[in-house]
């Protein structure tokens, strides 16, 4: 590898990073909203448990890395595939401080696949559609819509299960699990929101030459990615924790542990069990809704859901067109 492949390299790996903790501040409403709304956690507890669990979720794979890496672009080799993944960066990061500054949950995997698809035009990426519908934008798709439901079920259970229990009683047993489901979602936000970012790193380091087209995530790779999740979740992101908490519906202790149980089955199921991307922020949204909307459709502020909704549908093309657009820029300089 050559000095300025090197330093390009170095650039990229630090701006993944960030990227990383950017997306762990963005991302640290989706497990804390809840349990401090409720009362089962305080805020300090809350963010400190989801920054350990965050951290120790994103050590515990890396099959979804490597889909990240190999199974939406082919990746290119030199600086072109290094300003690819730059790029792809530059505008998913971007929009993820967009969102975060306007307190609206969007989804860091979206703005991260958009960004990957702008970019890619620009430098003249192959994309294996196929393979790119079925493992990344079917899941990204269909996640809200299977935690939505799920979340609807579960929350209908617990509602028969306690239907002769004291209110009182029922919420002090499942303020102390929702502290068991909302450690489950921390994990399970790490396996997936840590191993994308180890994804796009590995597509750097193929591209510069410094590991073979189809390598596994060296250690490093994930231990850096797990950290810099850790490290922002640590930063809060309570400008969305209200959104998620209370704008959406009224959450109480057995809908909030609904929405965390039912969102940890789907993180679980699609990283470790289908190695696929979900959106952890798209998940936990839906099963807010989902759990709420079983007491009565009145109880879901659904003018507050279309508006977070319409976000949703311009994250990847806005990502694209930023990834775009930072493609355009860079590739003069260092392609």
């Amino acid at each position: 590898m050559d000095p300025a492949t090197g330093t390009v390299l170095a650039v990229v790996v630090a701006v993944a990073l960030a990227f990383a903790v950017v997306n762990g501040a963005h991302d640290a409403s989706d497990v804390v909203a809840t349990p401090v709304v409720t009362g089962a956690l305080t805020p300090l507890a809350a963010l400190v448990i989801a920054a350990v669990l965050n951290g120790l979720g994103g050590l515990l794979g890396s099959r979804l890395a490597e889909t990240v890496a190999y199974g939406v672009l082919t990746p290119l080799e030199g600086q072109r595939g290094l300003v690819l993944v730059l790029a792809a960066l530059l505008g998913a990061t971007a929009w993820n401080a967009l969102t975060w500054w306007r307190g609206v949950p969007s989804s860091s995997t979206h703005a991260l696949v958009g960004g990957l698809a702008g970019a890619g035009a620009v430098v003249g990426a192959s994309v294996d559609w196929p393979r790119a519908v079925l493992q990344v934008l079917l899941p990204l798709l269909v996640s809200p819509l299977l935690g939505f439901v799920a979340a609807g079920l579960v929350a209908l259970g617990i509602a028969w299960l306690l239907r002769h229990a004291a209110p009182g009683r029922a919420h002090r047993i499942f303020r102390y699990a929702q502290v068991v489901s909302s450690s489950g979602v921390a994990v399970g936000h790490g396996l997936q929101d840590a191993q994308k970012t180890m994804g796009v790193v590995l597509l750097a380091l193929v591209a510069a030459g410094a590991l073979p087209h189809g390598a596994e995530v060296p250690w490093w790779v994930a231990a850096s990615a797990a950290g810099a999740l850790a490290l922002g979740t640590l930063a809060g992101g309570w400008r969305i924790v209200r959104t998620l908490g209370d704008r959406i519906t009224a959450v109480d202790p057995p809908a909030g542990f609904a929405a965390e149980a039912t969102t940890t089955g789907v993180l679980a199921l699609s990283a470790a069990g289908l190695g696929v991307p979900v959106s952890t922020t798209h998940t936990v949204t839906a099963a807010i809704a989902g759990a709420g909307a079983v007491r009565r459709t009145s109880a879901v502020r659904w003018r507050v859901l279309r508006r977070i909704a319409g976000f949703w549908v311009v994250t990847a093309p806005a990502s694209a067109a930023a990834g775009a657009l930072a493609a355009a820029v860079l590739l003069p300089l260092l392609g």
